[in-house]
């Protein structure tokens, strides 16, 4: 792999996760907009975004070709329905005050993903990959026994990502065309709420100010510009070199929950990010050591 395409890599990772992770400040700006219909926004434009970006990027060959198999449309289906699902709860969090367990979960994301590679990809754990596994379920489990309480919130994003990943990673389809039809998918539901039920004082697109209809419009691109670095990087990096930036993320939205928006660390989520926190030292140790051994017996 020449310099050029890893550097290209490293620059798109860190652009992807730089957006993820600095997105709350995109839906904080937006708080007053109910979450459900900002989820309808995100789909609505990007829906449309993906239609401009196919035709300046020529995709449309692979389009027709997907059209061929029916039964990945009707998996588009179930993916879009996961990652809607994800959006949801993750834009909820963001504007409720909950952004430290929308970081946790994004950090337990990436065992959740080992533990589905065991469960459906017959994928084996190695030593260090139990121990760490272990001490994120011990983590949540003190949780629940200390004091009573589970980071909803934390598991429900990692689990509804990680089956969205595990999917799309099953079914092979080109990351703009599985976005294209998941949000076709949407579309008509999306376009449905906002039209008909939505009943919020900003529901209605003509009597907003430009700004917030702005706003609202970028949703589109806060939703595929990541996605599309990311999958980017992923064909200039070693899985394994573009695994150590899947932190910075939840990272950012970590430092953005305690020190700009003031959310307090409760003793409970003190406990569980501690356990995480450690299982995943231990799951990136173990990762680089694996890879240096791969190297020196190549």
């Amino acid at each position: 792999m020449s310099q050029q395409n890893t550097t290209k890599g490293v620059l798109c990772a860190l652009g992807a996760y730089l957006i993820w992770g600095v997105a709350p400040i995109y839906f904080k700006t937006i708080q007053q907009v109910p979450a459900e219909e900002i989820l309808t926004h995100r789909i609505i434009w990007s829906f449309f975004f993906m239609l401009v970006l196919l035709t300046a990027t020529k995709h449309w060959s692979y389009m027709r070709q997907v059209l061929k198999h029916p039964k990945k449309i009707l998996i588009l289906g179930a993916t879009a329905v996961t990652i809607a699902s994800n959006w949801l709860i993750y834009i909820w969090a963001v504007n409720n005050g909950h952004m430290l367990q929308a970081s946790l979960g994004y950090f337990i994301n990436p065992l959740v993903n080992v533990l589905f590679g065991m469960l459906f990809l017959q994928e084996r754990f190695r030593r260090m990959q139990w121990i760490a596994v272990g001490l994120a379920l011990t983590g949540v489990l003190i949780q629940l026994w200390q004091f009573g309480s589970v980071p909803v919130i934390g598991l429900s994003l990692a689990v509804t990502f990680a089956t969205y990943g595990l999917l799309r990673k099953k079914l092979g389809v080109d990351a703009q065309i599985g976005m294209t039809f998941e949000t076709l998918w949407l579309l008509p539901v999306g376009s449905i709420f906002l039209l008909f039920f939505a009943d919020s004082p900003t529901s209605n697109m003509m009597m907003n100010d430009w700004h917030l209809n702005l706003l609202l419009i970028l949703a589109g691109i806060i939703t595929t510009v990541p996605l599309l670095l990311f999958t980017e990087a992923a064909n200039h990096l070693r899985l394994s070199t573009l695994g150590f930036f899947q932190y910075l993320g939840p990272t950012i939205m970590f430092l953005l929950a305690v020190f700009i928006y003031g959310e307090q660390m409760t003793p409970e989520l003190l406990v569980t990010f501690g356990f995480i926190w450690v299982a995943l030292i231990l799951f990136t140790l173990d990762a680089l050591y694996t890879q240096q051994k791969l190297r020196r017996t190549a």
